[in-house]
């Protein structure tokens, strides 16, 4: 919960921020030279871009937390089975242990988005997030029953 609070409240910045950067472009655009034109253009280019990034964020979160609750009314959530160091960290040999595990699961099933939003998990855990992310798209393109070729 804290985690969605934190979320809305800085997309709700965000927000804001797009809104007055978009202002102020607008204005620059009503002045009416061809400097201060092309530069409210530009200037609104930006807002536009971030208002495209967040949205479609927000729309990953969203689609990866439905998956989540359709995997948790499975049964099929990964368990933390992960060790800890005192500091709270993940200890690394027992996240490659459970990384091997979740590949080795992927790869005998490629096509199911189960293994793939474990993998996911995985990936995110060994701090990965790039890969982390790609996964989850994996999953949830194969959920839609989209099929998307390996890179």
């Amino acid at each position: 919960m804290r985690a969605k609070i934190s979320y809305i409240v800085t997309a709700a910045v965000l927000v804001f921020y797009f809104a007055l950067v978009g202002s102020r472009g607008v204005m620059l655009i009503q002045s009416g030279t061809l400097i201060t034109v092309t530069f409210g253009v530009s200037v609104l280019i930006l807002p536009v871009i971030g208002l495209w990034f967040l949205w479609k964020n927000t729309q990953f979160v969203r689609r990866a937390n439905a998956l989540a609750a359709e995997l948790d009314a499975e049964g099929g959530l990964p368990v933390d089975e992960l060790r800890r160091l005192p500091s709270g960290r993940v200890d690394r040999q027992s996240a490659d242990l459970v990384f091997a595990r979740r590949k080795a699961e992927t790869e005998a099933a490629p096509d199911d988005w189960r293994s793939w939003f474990r993998l996911a998990v995985a990936y995110h855990d060994a701090r990965d997030t790039p890969r982390a992310r790609k996964a989850m798209q994996r999953a949830i393109a194969l959920h839609d029953g989209r099929r998307i070729e390996p890179a």
